[in-house]
């Protein structure tokens, strides 16, 4: 095969792989919607929520909550908003820099979380349950070597851990 062959097939090859991850995503997320819509919250929201959690009590500011999102959403004050008048976050100014608001999540947002935990994983089961465990594992660590690359990166063996 010449050169100018293989970066064509390459690039052919590159663009189906990268539909076929648009195409799954939309089906995994209609999936996560649907879920979510039960529950009264979004999946931005929902996303807030869990990195929240994972933050532990010190929460996280504004700032650190939008870098930690999945999906970028142009305006995090507003979804934090929301989900502070539906009592599920809490905004705290920090005492030494009143320019700097954490937010926490609440027991509400907790226990929402815990509601929703067995449902989700069993979602994420059932969504690739065709697989098999050595896919799976191959699958992930290209997607691990996928991010890493595009964010110019090398892939070391934890280069981006799942919800």
């Amino acid at each position: 095969m010449k050169g100018g062959d293989a970066m064509a097939n390459r690039a052919l090859l590159s663009r189906d792989v990268l539909l076929d991850l648009l195409r799954l995503h939309e089906e995994l997320l209609a999936d996560v919607t649907a879920l979510l819509k039960e529950h009264d919250v979004t999946a931005p929201q929902y996303n807030v929520l869990r990195i929240l959690r994972g933050a532990g009590p010190g929460g996280l500011t504004g700032t650190g909550l939008a870098a930690a999102m999945i999906t970028r959403v142009p305006d995090v004050t507003r979804l934090v908003d929301r989900l502070e008048g539906a009592g599920l976050v809490r905004r705290e100014r920090c005492r030494e820099d009143r320019r700097v608001v954490h937010v926490r999540v609440e027991a509400a947002g907790l226990a929402l979380l815990a509601r929703l935990d067995a449902p989700m994983l069993a979602g994420h089961e059932a969504s690739l349950q065709g697989m098999t465990l050595p896919e799976l594992e191959g699958l992930a660590a290209a997607l691990r070597r996928a991010l890493a690359v595009r964010r110019g990166r090398s892939a070391g063996p934890r280069a981006v851990k799942g919800t």
